[in-house]
């Protein structure tokens, strides 16, 4: 009988997530719903790996093609993704042993059944550790290619970034893109029994350290007591959600007694703040076009106590089923690239191409017409997107205020990773002209 080689369960679950992230799933849904099965421990290090390995994967394999003397692309996978969790180890984890890394990455190209590539692996891996100073960057004289390699985007981002934002910019909004993002929170209101200060003694108590935003009101940055943030989420009593996502619910300023339509609603976070601060005395109608993502709506405004959020499934980007000017506020938070997010889903620079840009440009222009429909005069409407394009950006909007010249712009805000430190947002608040 074949001998068992012993993989930690943090490394496999990194492994196994890693393998469907290429295959086409989101690291974040796989990263939640593996949580339940992992301690404590082993779940701090699987997000550590997986997130990681998404964020220096361009970099990761130009030092394994460097050893290798082969290209990524002629791997199988298995292999190419135990290199990149060895690697990362022993480039970015230094309480991890560089023998346990390589180690575990050799088990692990056993446990996918490729055990004639376990000396290939072993091989390029040890040495790896002899010439620990290898930088793939070090060589490269082009200068977008140069920065494309150090931060390890493709070439085509950092060249647009570039053209949009000069190349200072550029480098450090690349740069921010492979840390980690802060943590941030809401308290809910709404829940009964629930007291912001209490919430935040809590969590001070038991060792974490809590600040207020600087970027969105009654929002909160911590590190620490892990656990009691996870419990209070699941309970309710606080919402984990970006500064800059709250920023958005907040630009909408809605009113006790408005209409609101949130047109792009999922997964929730601005539709349950909304309702939060108008204290249930708004009608808020959430609509999105996913069934499943309507249902996560339901369940986090039943989980927050929220009665005033109405969910409706239909497609924004057709003629909507309401009547012309029947709402106070419209909030369209649009699908978009997620260039502004790509500390929290690193996998996106991966899979977006140049043209999805212009394509989700396009359909943005049709969000934001069928919203303006039905808005009333003197009527608030705020266009956002997690995007830094300009094309999703200020282009939409600029094109939609020449199309619609009863209404006007009051401010746009971006935010910034490198900057203010959240996800990178766009809102656009723009007003209806009276009759």
């Amino acid at each position: 009988m074949a001998k068992t080689r012993a993989v930690s369960p943090a490394r496999r679950a990194a492994f196994d997530i890693l393998r469907r992230v290429a295959d086409g799933a989101f690291s974040s849904v796989l990263l939640a719903s593996d949580e339940p099965k992992l301690t404590v421990a082993d779940r701090a290090l699987t997000h550590e790996l997986v997130l990681g390995v998404l964020r220096w994967q361009l970099w990761l394999d130009k030092i394994v093609e460097h050893f290798s003397k082969r290209s990524v692309e002629s791997l199988d996978l298995p292999v190419r993704i135990a290199l990149r969790l060895a690697l990362y180890q022993i480039r970015f984890l230094t309480r991890i042993p560089a023998a346990a890394a390589v180690n575990e990455s050799v088990n692990l190209v056993h446990h996918a059944k490729l055990t004639s590539a376990a000396a290939f692996v072993n091989a390029v891996l040890r040495r790896a550790i002899r010439e620990a100073d290898y930088d793939p960057g070090l060589d490269v004289q082009d200068p977008i290619e140069k920065l494309a390699t150090e931060t390890s985007h493709p070439t085509w981002l950092i060249e647009r970034w570039i053209k949009w934002f000069g190349p200072v910019e550029a480098a450090s909004f690349a740069r921010a893109n492979n840390e980690i993002p802060p943590t941030a929170f809401r308290v809910v209101h709404a829940r009964l029994h629930v007291n912001e200060e209490d919430i935040l003694q809590q969590l001070t108590a038991a060792g974490a350290s809590v600040e207020r935003s600087q970027i969105a009101e009654n929002a909160f940055r911590i590190s620490g007591a892990t656990t009691m943030l996870r419990d209070l989420s699941a309970f309710g009593q606080i919402y984990l959600q970006d500064e800059a996502s709250q920023l958005v619910a907040q630009t909408l300023d809605a009113r006790p007694g408005d209409r609101v339509l949130d047109l792009c609603a999922a997964p929730g976070g601005k539709t349950t703040l909304i309702a939060d601060r108008t204290g249930d005395k708004a009608l808020i109608v959430a609509a999105d076009r996913s069934a499943t993502r309507i249902t996560t709506i339901t369940t986090t405004a039943a989980l927050h106590q929220l009665h005033s959020i109405k969910p409706v499934l239909l497609d924004a980007g057709t003629q909507l089923p309401f009547a012309p000017e029947s709402f106070d506020r419209v909030l369209v938070d649009a699908p978009c690239s997620g260039t502004g997010t790509l500390r929290r889903n690193p996998e996106i620079r991966y899979r977006l191409s140049p043209p999805d840009i212009p394509n989700f440009a396009a359909a943005q222009k049709q969000f934001l017409h069928n919203a303006a429909e039905v808005l009333k005069p003197n009527g608030r409407l705020v266009y956002s997107t997690c995007s830094v394009e300009p094309e999703e950006n200020e282009h939409v909007t600029e094109e939609f205020l020449r199309t619609h010249p009863n209404f006007t712009s009051l401010k746009t805000v971006r935010t910034w990773p490198h900057r203010e430190g959240s996800d990178g947002f766009f809102m656009a608040v723009l007003e209806r002209g009276s009759r």
